[in-house]
C-alpha cells in the first residue's frame, strides 16, 4: 500500500490550469465567478488589497499565493503606478464543484510563497510567465497545476485545514485509512478493517474519523465511489461495468447508492451534467 497521500486522488481527479494574466496589474481589478473555474494567482511583487464587498478586505503583503478552488468573486486593489506584478490562471477540477478535490478545499486558500516547499517551481513559473518563449503558455499551465499540487501538499503538511478529506489525510493515523480507500475504493471497507489500518480501536477510530472529515466511515465510501462514477459517466461507461469498478454488486445497487446520494439516477445525472457542459 503506498504512503503517497496524493498520488491516488490526482490520478483519478485531475486538476487543470490555464494562465490569463502575467505581469503588472494596476489600481483595481474585478474577477468575477465563471462557472466551474475557480483562480489561481501567484503575486511575485508589489502590495495587494484583496476585496470580497461588505467591508471585507485582505491584505497581502508578501510574496503569496491566493487560491480559489470554485468560482468566487474578488477585487484586486493595488498602486495605481507600482501595481503587483503576478501571474494568474484559471482552474479546472473535473467534475467541477463536486471533485473530491475541490469540495476538500476551503473556498479562498492564501499561503506566502516562503512557506510553500516549492522554490524551483516558482522560479521556473516566473521565468516562463514573464518571458516570450515559445511554448510559454502549454509550459507555464503546467506548472501552475504543480504549484496546486504544493498548495495541497503545504495544506495536509502544516494541517491548515480544520475538517473533512484534507483534514483527514494531515492526520497520521485516519490517512492510513483514507489512503487505502482511494486507492481500492471497490474493496469491502467495513470499519474493523479501517480501524486495522489506521491502529487504532473500533470505537475510538469511528469517533476521530467522524469529528475530522466530518462524516462517517461508510458515508465517507460511498460518496467517494460515486464522485468515481460520476467521472466514469461523463466518460461515456457502461452503468454495469461502473458498478463492477466501485465495488457494487449489481447495476440496480449501484442505481440505489447512486440515487441516494446525488438523488437521480445516473442516467438523469448524465444527462444534466452534459447539457451543463455542452452550454
Amino acid at each position: 500500500m503506498s504512503k503517497d497521500r496524493l498520488d491516488a486522488l490526482l490520478q483519478r481527479f485531475s486538476v487543470t490550469a490555464r494562465m490569463f494574466h502575467s505581469g503588472p496589474l494596476c489600481g483595481v481589478t474585478d474577477f468575477y465567478e465563471i462557472e466551474d473555474l475557480g483562480q489561481l494567482h501567484v503575486v511575485k511583487r508589489g502590495v495587494v488589497v484583496v476585496d470580497y464587498g461588505k467591508r471585507k478586505r485582505e491584505k497581502i503583503e508578501e510574496p503569496s499565493i491566493i487560491f480559489y478552488p470554485r468560482p468566487y468573486k474578488h477585487r484586486f486593489i493595488t498602486d495605481a503606478e507600482a501595481g503587483a506584478d503576478m501571474a494568474c490562471a484559471n482552474v479546472s477540477f473535473n467534475l467541477g464543484s463536486v471533485n473530491p478535490l475541490a469540495q476538500a478545499l476551503p473556498p479562498v486558500v492564501v499561503i506566502p510563497l516562503r512557506e510553500l516547499d516549492a522554490d524551483c517551481m516558482l522560479d521556473a513559473l516566473f521565468k516562463e510567465a514573464f518571458a516570450q518563449q515559445c511554448g510559454r503558455q502549454h509550459v507555464v499551465n503546467r506548472l501552475f497545476e504543480v504549484v496546486i499540487v504544493a498548495i495541497l501538499r503545504t495544506l495536509m503538511n502544516r494541517a491548515l485545514v480544520d475538517q473533512g478529506m484534507l483534514a483527514g489525510m494531515a492526520h497520521p493515523q485516519l490517512a492510513k485509512a483514507l489512503i487505502a480507500i482511494h486507492e481500492t475504493p471497490s474493496r469491502a471497507w467495513p470499519l474493523e478493517k479501517l480501524a486495522a489500518r489506521a491502529g487504532m480501536s473500533r470505537s475510538h477510530f469511528a469517533a476521530t474519523f467522524a469529528e475530522v472529515t466530518g462524516t462517517t466511515p461508510a458515508d465517507y465510501i460511498a460518496r467517494f465511489r460515486i464522485s468515481i462514477a460520476q467521472d466514469l459517466l461523463r466518460r461515456g461507461h457502461a452503468t454495469k461495468l461502473i458498478a463492477e469498478k466501485i465495488g457494487y454488486g449489481s447495476a440496480a445497487a449501484f442505481s440505489r447508492a447512486f440515487g441516494a446520494v446525488c438523488g437521480q439516477t445516473p442516467r438523469a445525472w448524465k444527462k444534466q451534467s452534459l447539457a451543463v457542459a455542452a452550454k
